[in-house]
This record gives structure tokens, C-alpha cells and sequence, in this order.
């Protein structure tokens, strides 16, 4: 991507801006820019940047988080300056919920930031070597380990939105005096001042002491946050063999778990209990889930709740569930239903999951095809004589044993006609009973995987 080099006196200007061209070699021809503006001095200089590419590659927004009276006036003048410059602008609403307002400000702004953008955008954020330095350091105090370290990355790739920093190897200074050159207008926000803010205390109180015995602090912050993307890129690669050996995003082996270091474990952990979400648990509570879930007595039905999350142990596994997955088999469904089998191959809908009707070397009579069968759920206390086997049994017992999950089993439906059990839907397929219905050549229900297996191994 090529653009019009903009009047440059200094020597660090032409390689600075030299540099930004760089960063942009490595975009698709297709890529787009979002420009997150907020109207001070740094976003106001990358907006002037921005403005010497093609106009119809950029765009700009302004987040109003509306917790000043004049933040509706500073929205206008990011407009007014986008429109000198030919540069298409939002101004965005938000609502910032109760709570620590400077983590809840950040959420509302990105969530705006989400609202706008295209496929093809990247997100331009004017972040610099300072900004950078204090990151590292406030996360530091918060107790973040490598990947809070790591702080913020000139192009961050996430799940759901793509940044790109051009100015984060920049000082403070040097964007002072670019933007002065360029005769670059801005507002202050009053709050940058505010010392009650984590991030302004840092910067009016804290970095001008640290500053006098350490003037290169933000420099050695800045190789800190390199060295830990370096060290959280090979954690990550080390994360992913541990989790490909011990499971997957859903559950994991305890045996193979328990195999790794201590430290590798709560490594996995954490990163595992994160998932798709930008940040890790506390390391509090990952101990939690190893004291009180990992290493929970065998019989014990333990499990912690953590943002949305049940983290249970059952047989040899630990698994990570939805609240609704969990919760779900707490409240059963014992209600009645009608379910009518009209004929061979049709798809039937269970609280267990799909099904399919085929024939079976013993099956249900063909004469209850169109008539209506009775679909209950469990009320607890039946037994079930399975067809092939001596004598009934309590059908909680099979479903024990046959390792059916506790928050699965209120998805199991008992079959019947006349008051006669005719076999039971379950997540692990249909359980046919003995009864005077069962004949040879009969039909039954299969999982919607079972049955394409059967069909498969006849092909084969």
C-alpha cells in the first residue's frame, strides 16, 4: 500500500513514517482501516497520518462514553476535523456500566468498536511507547503474568477483531513534535489529569519519580514487553501439545493432567478456562478448580462456577459446561408427550438428540407405526428390563452404568404404549426393553451417528 508522503523535517519523521509503510506491506490489498479517534493529541496526529491513504480505505469513529459534560462537543470536533481531512466519521454512544470505570469504559468502547467493523477492517489505535511502558507496569502491580506482560502488540490478531498499533515504538515527545509540525488540533480530556484513575496516577505521580532515577525506563519497559510476546509465543506452542495430549476445548484427561508439572498444569488451566475470551482467571481461582474440583474426592459431585462457566469433575475427566448445560439437568423435564412413528427412516427429535427410525434384527413390532406412542420423561423409581438381558433393573442403575453425564441424564424419555416400556432414549443411543412389542425384523430408533455408521459398515 503506497501513499503520499506527507512534509517531514527530521530525520526520525521520514524513518517513522518510512516504518508505518512497512507495517502495511504485510496487509491484504482488500484491508480497510478503522481509526478509533478519542480527539487527543496522539489519535489526532495518527488521523492526520491516516489521511495521506487512499480516503476510501479509511474511516474514523469516536467513542462517546458520555462521563463528561463535553463529550458530546468533542465527538463534533473529531467530526469537523474528519471532514477537513476527507475522512468518513461515526460518533458511537455508549453506556458505561457501575463498577471499576476504567475496565468498564475500555469494555464499552471496544464493544463499539465491534458494532462498526467490517470484515476487512483493521482497528488503528494510536497507542505509544509510553502508553506501552505503563500498561506493563500497571499489569505488573496487578500481578499479570507473561501474557499480562506482554502488553500490547503492534498488530494483534484476536477471535472477534484485528489491531493494529502504528505508532507504539513512538515516544510521547517525538508524537509532541510530529504533531506540532503538521499543526495538528486536539482536546485535553480533564480526566488524563485525574490522579484517582489507576492510569493517570501512574503517569502524573508515579513515572516522574521513577523517571528520575531510571530515565530509560520506557525503553527497558518496552524490550519487557517484547521479551514476554517472545515468552508467551512459546508458552502458547507448549500450551497447545499439552492440550492436543490431554483433551480438548470442552474437557480434559485428569490422568494426563495430572502428568505434567505442577506449573504446566496451571498453565493449561488457566488457558483452558479462558478460551475464546480475552482474559485468563485469577490464579486464585485456577487453584481453586485443582484444590476443589481436580483433586476432589472420586465420589464427590464437586463444581465452581467462574464467568459463565461450570468446571466439573465426573469419573476421570474435567469438564467445562455452559451454566445452561449445567443447569439444565437440575430442573428435569417429566412432562408427557405423543410421538407418532409414521414409517421407516424418519427423523425423530428427542431431548436425548436426533434420531433415525431403521430396521433392526430385533426391533418394535411394525404394527405400532401410526400409532400414537407415549414420550415421558423420567420421574424416577422405574425399572427397565433391556431386551437381551435377565430380569429388570432400576433404570437409574443403567444409567450409571452406563457413564451417562449427571447434567445430561434429564434428557432421558421413556418410550411406552399402554402402560408398557417399550425402551428409553438416551444420549447414548435408544435402549430397546423386552416386551410382547419386540419381533425380528422389527424397527427402533438410532442416534443420527449410529445410524449412518450401520449404513456405512453395510456399504463397506
Amino acid at each position: 500500500m503506497r501513499s503520499t508522503l506527507p512534509a517531514l523535517n527530521e530525520v526520525w519523521q521520514r524513518q517513522s513514517w518510512a516504518g508505518i509503510l512497512k507495517q502495511t506491506e504485510s496487509f491484504s490489498e482488500n484491508t480497510t482501516f478503522l481509526i478509533g479517534c478519542s480527539g487527543g493529541m496522539d489519535s489526532m496526529l495518527l488521523l492526520h497520518l491516516m489521511s495521506y491513504f487512499p480516503s476510501e480505505k479509511i474511516r474514523a469513529i469516536y467513542v462517546d462514553h458520555q462521563l463528561q459534560s463535553s463529550s458530546a462537543d468533542w465527538g463534533q470536533f473529531v467530526v469537523q476535523q474528519c471532514q477537513a481531512l476527507n475522512i468518513s466519521c461515526v460518533v458511537e454512544q455508549v453506556t458505561v456500566t457501575a463498577g471499576n470505570l476504567e475496565k468498564q469504559a475500555r469494555e464499552a468502547r471496544y464493544q463499539a468498536y465491534l458494532k462498526h467493523l467490517k470484515p476487512t477492517d483493521l482497528l488503528v489505535l494510536a497507542h505509544h511507547e509510553q502508553d506501552q511502558a505503563e500498561t506493563l507496569m500497571l499489569r505488573l502491580l496487578s500481578g499479570s503474568g507473561v501474557f499480562g506482560l506482554s502488553a500490547m502488540q503492534q498488530l494483534d490478531i484476536r477471535t472477534d477483531i484485528r489491531i493494529w498499533r502504528p505508532l507504539l515504538n513512538m515516544s510521547r515527545e517525538q508524537i509532541c513534535q510530529w504533531a506540532q509540525q503538521l499543526n495538528v488540533q486536539n482536546i485535553e480530556d480533564p480526566t488524563n489529569q485525574d490522579t484517582h484513575y489507576d492510569r493517570a496516577w501512574s503517569r502524573e505521580i508515579l513515572w516522574p519519580l521513577l523517571n528520575t532515577r531510571f530515565p530509560r525506563m520506557q525503553q527497558a519497559l518496552g524490550r519487557t514487553a517484547l521479551l514476554m510476546q517472545d515468552a508467551a509465543e512459546i508458552l502458547t506452542e507448549v500450551l497447545e501439545q499439552d492440550l492436543q495430549q490431554c483433551g480438548n476445548s470442552s474437557e480434559l484427561k485428569i490422568a494426563e493432567l495430572s502428568a505434567l508439572s505442577i506449573a504446566r498444569q496451571r498453565q493449561l488451566l488457566s488457558a483452558w478456562m479462558k478460551g475464546t475470551e480475552q482474559y485468563r482467571p485469577s490464579m486464585d481461582m485456577v487453584e481453586r478448580v485443582i484444590r476443589e474440583v481436580l483433586y476432589s474426592k472420586k465420589d464427590a459431585q464437586a463444581a465452581l462456577h467462574w464467568n459463565g462457566f461450570y468446571y466439573v469433575r465426573y469419573q476421570q475427566m474435567l469438564y467445562r459446561l455452559t451454566e445452561q448445560e449445567y443447569t439444565a439437568g437440575k430442573n428435569p423435564d417429566t412432562s408427557e408427550d405423543v410421538l407418532y412413528i409414521r414409517a421407516l427412516n424418519q427423523s425423530v427429535q428427542t431431548l436425548a438428540g436426533s434420531f433415525v427410525t431403521g430396521t433392526a434384527e430385533t426391533g418394535l413390532s411394525l404394527n405400532l407405526l401410526n400409532q400414537p406412542l407415549k414420550l415421558t420423561g423420567r420421574q424416577g423409581g422405574e425399572k427397565i428390563h433391556l431386551h437381551g438381558r435377565v430380569g429388570s433393573w432400576p433404570l437409574k442403575k443403567a444409567v450409571q452404568e452406563a457413564q451417562i453425564f449427571p447434567w445430561m441424564r434429564h434428557t432421558i424419555q421413556i418410550l411406552s404404549v399402554d402402560n408398557v416400556m417399550l425402551g428409553v432414549f438416551t444420549p447414548k443411543g435408544f435402549w430397546l426393553a423386552h416386551s410382547a412389542y419386540c419381533e425380528k425384523g422389527g424397527w427402533q430408533p438410532y442416534l443420527v451417528s449410529q445410524y449412518k455408521e450401520r449404513n456405512d459398515g453395510r456399504e463397506s
